[in-house]
């Protein structure tokens, strides 16, 4: 399984998914350690919050987003291109997706998400 982890300075966890232009990308497989593969750095107009297109997106292809924030939009976009997302507070990218990968980590249900006010226009 493919996992992004939202990380806007390659070591930790960060928040505000929709925003994230950094993602570690780790392969985690059962009975195995996690292995970070890739790493994402995306431009401005490529991060959820800008990108609006219904083409290809560079993290399309992984099973889920580990992040430490995100909104109700964010988590429904996701999961229309097929990707989980789980919200932790877990610092640790490594630990995030060691926690998912065994299932300690639950996915979010953005139709149980509350309402995530934003302060901006799109």
């Amino acid at each position: 399984m493919r996992i992004a982890v939202t990380s806007q300075n390659f070591r930790t966890v960060t928040g505000h998914a929709g925003k994230s232009r950094r993602f570690l990308v780790f392969e985690a497989a059962a009975g195995a350690a996690p292995a970070e593969v890739e790493r994402i750095d995306l431009p401005k107009e490529m991060s959820f919050h800008e990108f609006h297109g219904d083409g290809a997106h560079p993290v399309d292809g992984v099973d889920a987003i580990i992040t430490g924030s995100c909104g109700a939009g964010f988590a429904r976009r996701l999961a229309g291109r097929g990707i989980r997302v789980a919200v932790t507070q877990v610092e640790d990218p490594l630990a995030a997706v060691q926690a998912y990968a065994e299932g300690h980590l639950p996915p979010v249900d953005p139709e149980r998400m509350a309402g995530h006010q934003h302060d901006h226009h799109h």
